[in-house]
């Protein structure tokens, strides 16, 4: 995975969708330049506690910007498009990435034909809303309830939820990693380069796989159902003496299995042998398991499910997750080298060459415009009195 080590990307960026998917190609080593305009810059460096006292370094924006480099940029400008046509050529970039509406494409000079005109390899990355022909902002609750994926989550009886983390953002990220992949392996191959429009909204439903086949084909009203499972049973939460666990029997055979425990004896209904017996009496049977379970602690109740081969679960909040022996062993950090400050970060989805390289550390977010000195005066050749003239008109 050496070769990933020489690709250059350049994302104009914010938010969470662009700026988690450039995360990702940082974690492989990749050299991640974010760009941001010299006045606004990314919303989310305003967002969460002031945690290093100072501004445009908030806690939310320290979560998914490690690994990169950061330029200040008004695109807007026409010096500040020849600026981005330089750093296409002098930085020689592989893929560029924008989460900009599709309106400012032109406008900003960073429309695929002008780069390509530019760079004419380019592997070009526009994330939308809802495709490059809508200009409709999305946020990611909205495409949470406009995909169907908040109709799919919350209690049966409740309020459509939102889920815990941002599924449309950063799955389509995801979607967008494997694209970028598939494109760089198609420049090996043939010498050219892409483009890829993906909308988040279209990366969104396509999660939606048993939901949109058995409602659409077979008729089936698909809905929330809180903790338990469409098709099986016992799968919930259940309350213990100390907290909670989540309990998944997935066959008759696990139900043998738990009911032949003198525990659960008191279950071993003959209504209840096979799996549609435990589905069709899901509500008076998961009650009945949670009376038991609430004599218990989590840990008895793990290590009885644990002997039996019946998959069992704590139900760990995010200090617990993180420290579970699997993960501990992956997880990422950054340090400022500024005030000392170190930031645990979430693992990857999968170890990367570079982060065992580099001991899972990552270059800490960077700052405003924190390398604008080093690319626009020592890589593009921008003299002092040039550079302080551009900062003062607000191109960079």
């Amino acid at each position: 995975m050496e070769h990933l080590k020489k690709l250059t990307v350049l994302s104009l960026e914010q938010a969470t969708v662009a700026p988690y998917l450039t995360y990702r190609l940082a974690q492989d080593g990749m050299n991640v330049i974010r760009l941001e305009h010299p006045i606004y810059g990314d919303p989310n460096r305003f967002i969460g506690s002031n945690v290093l006292d100072e501004k445009r370094m908030n806690s939310y924006f320290l979560c998914i910007n490690s690994g990169k480099k950061a330029l200040t940029l008004n695109l807007a400008a026409p010096e500040g498009q020849d600026i981005f046509k330089k750093l296409l050529k002098e930085l020689d970039v592989d893929i560029f990435v924008t989460n900009q509406l599709p309106k400012n494409y032109t406008k900003l000079g960073i429309a695929y034909d002008l780069i390509t005109a530019v760079k004419p390899d380019i592997i070009w990355l526009g994330l939308t809303g809802f495709g490059p022909d809508s200009n409709e902002g999305a946020y990611d609750p909205i495409l949470q309830a406009r995909s169907g994926l908040m109709e799919m989550t919350g209690e049966a009886d409740g309020d459509p939820q939102v889920t815990g983390i941002p599924l449309p953002d950063m799955g389509t990220s995801e979607h967008g990693y494997g694209l970028l992949m598939k494109a760089l392996y198609k420049r090996a191959a043939t010498g050219e380069g892409t483009r890829i429009d993906l909308s988040m909204f279209e990366s969104t439903v396509s999660w939606l796989t048993v939901p949109i086949t058995l409602s659409t084909s077979f008729g089936a009203t698909m809905s929330r159902r809180g903790n338990t499972h469409e098709f099986f049973s016992p799968v919930s939460v259940y309350k213990t003496s100390n907290g909670f666990v989540y309990l998944a029997c997935g066959n008759d055979r696990q139900w043998e299995s738990m009911v032949s425990q003198d525990m659960f004896l008191s279950l071993a209904k003959e209504e209840y042998k096979k799996n549609k017996g435990r589905i069709d009496d899901v509500i008076n049977l998961n009650r009945a398991i949670n009376d038991i379970t609430v004599q218990h602690s989590s840990e008895e109740l793990i290590d009885l499910f644990t002997s039996i081969t019946v998959p069992i679960s704590k139900i760990k909040n995010v200090n617990e997750a993180i420290e579970d022996p699997l993960i501990a062993k992956k997880i990422l950090s950054s340090t400022d080298p500024k005030t000392g400050t170190k930031v645990t970060l979430a693992p990857p989805p999968n170890m990367t060459p570079f982060l065992e390289k580099m001991n899972r550390k990552l270059s800490f977010p960077p700052r405003f415009g924190e390398q604008n000195q080093e690319i626009y005066g020592g890589i593009l050749g921008y003299d002092e009195a040039i550079l302080a003239d551009y900062k003062e008109k607000g191109v960079i």
